[in-house]
């Protein structure tokens, strides 16, 4: 049994296929997988949100979706402007805990960063991992301003007592440039351990059996894959 959280440095990191890519080799190991999304916001009803790109690319069948909002904010600023009561953080535990007794491993994705807000006191994703006692996966971008979002993530992570899983670019791109090159050895000082992991950007538009060839190699063993964090940097400097 075991519970992990993935947040990210921001939106638009990669959360999703990170929380995909952790899915499918946990599936490829005969785990048995439930991921929970606490709050969509960006989607419409009946349009295609973060759950079904993973179930598209991870083959998970146990998925929910707690609450939904059309507006690209906050989960408690898109429910106050929807009109709709806020996410309610102890009944997402309360979830979590119940699938955790029957599945091997509950991926829990939150939306945006850390501390974006998720009802009127000021709930955050922070505070669900907390309550759920897991650790925290953090994906991060790269390049200009990644180095500092990571950095306050992981402040705030350390300051609230949270277990750090690991740090992982979601979207690396093809072709870096210096900025992304560079960052890499500074995330990895501000994580005090190697790189978790780095997907390349575009895997999310892969078949299932490519994206977990993918998956298998952008993961380190700590997320089931065969990632080399030492290869990977002399490769980028």
């Amino acid at each position: 049994m075991s519970i992990l959280v993935v947040t990210g440095t921001g939106a638009g990191v990669g959360k999703t296929i990170v929380t995909a890519a952790v899915a499918v080799l946990a599936r490829g190991r005969g785990a048995a997988v439930a991921v929970v999304k606490p709050a969509q916001t960006g989607v419409a009803p009946g349009e295609a949100g973060d759950l079904d790109a993973v179930i598209r690319l991870a083959g998970v069948t146990t998925t929910f979706e707690l609450c939904r909002f059309a507006e690209p904010l906050s989960p408690a600023a898109a429910a106050r402007a929807a009109g709709m009561p806020p996410v309610s953080m102890t009944s997402a535990a309360r979830l979590v805990r119940e699938l955790a007794e029957s599945n091997r491993l509950v991926i829990v994705e939150g939306t945006g960063g850390l501390l974006d807000r998720y009802d009127e006191d000021g709930a955050t994703i922070a505070d669900l991992a907390r309550l759920l006692r897991s650790q925290v996966l953090v994906v991060t971008g790269a390049g200009a301003g990644a180095v500092n979002q990571a950095a306050l993530t992981l402040e705030v992570l350390a300051h609230r007592g949270l277990d750090l899983a690991g740090l992982v670019i979601g979207r690396w791109p093809e072709e870096p440039g210096v900025a992304e090159r560079s960052t890499v050895a500074d995330l990895e000082m501000l994580a005090a351990r190697p790189l978790a992991g780095a997907l390349p950007e575009g895997a999310g538009g892969l078949g299932r059996e490519a994206f977990a060839e993918v998956a298998r190699h952008g993961l380190g063993a700590t997320l089931g894959g065969t990632f080399d964090p030492a290869a990977f940097r002399h490769e980028v400097g």
